[in-house]
């Protein structure tokens, strides 16, 4: 292919207006002249477009970068707060656990001072009821004791009986010490 059509200086020089005939060469004009004016036209327009888009496109991408940086933001946000609330769930565990074992202690406590009381409680029945039949033993005793001297007075000292009761006495009195 011969090329020499693309530089101006290898071209005829016209000799006049007329029709060309040459219809490569036409086209190449056409088209330089259609180019000419789409550029001259549409040009200013394409690149003021294309500047808007870039424009817009660049904006876009600022919005999504300050999102993912408001998302990122949030994020640790939640992984702060998640944190606290595991950290504030483990001292509700542990708060929990202790209160309960608290509990328990108060509970066996209380239990334990209860049974205390209630083995003292046994205790003062049992020493009631011991003093209760002793008293009552006594005075079977005692009662026994004095209807035998009741009788015997009743039916009067005999000799024998006298001097066994002034030798006691007697006795008594010796062992006396002042």
């Amino acid at each position: 292919m011969n090329f020499s059509f693309l530089f101006l200086g290898n071209l005829p020089l016209a000799e006049g207006f007329g029709i060309n005939t040459n219809i490569f060469e036409t086209n190449i004009i056409n088209l330089a002249a259609v180019v000419a004016i789409v550029i001259s036209f549409v040009g200013k327009n394409l690149s003021a477009l294309l500047e808007d888009r870039r424009k817009t496109i660049v904006n876009n991408l600022q919005e999504a970068s300050q999102r993912a940086a408001e998302a990122q933001e949030r994020l640790n946000i939640a992984k702060n707060q998640l944190e606290v609330a595991k950290k504030k769930a483990i001292e509700i565990r542990e708060e929990g656990v202790f209160r309960a074992t608290q509990e328990i202690n108060n509970c066996v406590a209380q239990h334990e001072e209860r049974l205390s009381k209630l083995e003292e409680f046994k205790q003062e029945t049992v020493q009631f009821y011991q003093q209760k039949a002793f008293k009552q033993a006594y005075v079977y005793i005692i009662s026994r004791i004095m209807s035998r001297v009741k009788e015997r007075l009743n039916k009067g000292l005999d000799a024998t009986y006298h001097v066994v009761v002034n030798n006691f006495y007697v006795s008594r009195f010796t062992e006396y010490n002042p």
